[in-house]
């Protein structure tokens, strides 16, 4: 059997501070040791219980933060940015999907870094009229590949909005529960371990008693992007195929997932290069 673990940072217990989150900040080195030890726990847990393969996709900011020196010799690890498929690189397989470390959408009160793909572009993202946040986006793209997501584990905010709503097989931990943006209280790392390993248990008999589904959407696919710029709508306005809806919404449609979630890295990668130009 072979599990997929997809890994972000901002849903991870005492993550707080943008500190944290990027390669230079002064709490990156406490950040990538909370990350190595919470993804260690769940790949051990699913190998003592059978699983033969774990591949774990690195998959915030330059997502290259897990401790590699640490990883177990079972894992096979995704590491790079930029890359295809981003957060799910490497899932396509896999008989069942684990996210760890996950945050709520962009918008979203009482959430600890809310933000949908793009913090620095992105204000909202649907998918066939569903507002999306990063769990939906990849569970859609997973489900299109049949790989169910039996756990997430990350802020509360996010397992009592989109989790409960749309994925109410999955298991859900809450490894954090917000106290405002840059601020939260999360349980002491042991019993984060504790949590993490009943989580997986338990995920794991969902998927042997067949109750974790794949979630599907209609196809085509109708996807509408606003941006927190209107710049950033401009230029993804002069691709022949987006129609922009007005000053900071764009809409396309792409035949499947796996081409929406492409367009979007490409339209979210474009207005990185208008910030840039802008602000050198």
């Amino acid at each position: 059997m072979r599990a997929f673990i997809s890994l972000d940072l901002e849903g991870l217990p005492h993550i707080v501070s943008r500190e944290h989150l990027f390669v230079k900040g002064a709490l990156y080195a406490e950040a990538r040791k909370i990350a190595t030890e919470v993804v260690r726990v769940v790949a051990e847990e699913l190998h003592e219980l059978g699983v033969d393969e774990v591949v774990i996709a690195d998959s915030h900011g330059p997502m290259v933060n897990i401790l590699i020196d640490e990883t177990p010799d079972y894992v096979r690890l995704v590491r790079g940015f930029p890359r295809p498929l981003s957060m799910v690189a490497g899932a396509k397989g896999s008989d069942f999907a684990i996210f760890l470390g996950y945050h709520a959408k962009a918008g979203t009160g009482g959430a600890t870094f809310d933000h949908t793909y793009s913090s620095a572009t992105v204000d909202r993202l649907e998918i066939n009229g569903v507002e999306v946040s990063e769990t939906l986006l990849n569970s859609y793209l997973l489900g299109e590949w049949n790989v169910p997501v039996a756990m997430v584990a990350g802020d509360k905010a996010l397992i009592e909005t989109d989790v409960k709503t749309h994925l109410p097989w999955v298991v859900g931990v809450p490894l954090k529960e917000s106290l405002g943006r840059y601020s939260a209280v999360s349980p002491g790392m042991e019993g984060i371990k504790k949590l993490l390993r009943e989580g997986t248990i338990e995920a794991f008999r969902r998927v042997e008693r067949g109750e974790v589904k794949s979630l599907e959407t209609e196809k085509p696919v109708e996807v509408k992007l606003r941006f927190l710029n209107s710049a950033y709508a401009e230029v993804a306005g002069l691709l022949p195929f987006v129609e922009r809806l007005d000053g900071k919404t764009v809409r396309f449609e792409a035949k499947n997932v796996e081409e929406a979630y492409k367009t979007v890295e490409v339209l979210i990668f474009a207005s990185a290069g208008v910030s840039s130009i802008v602000n050198r």
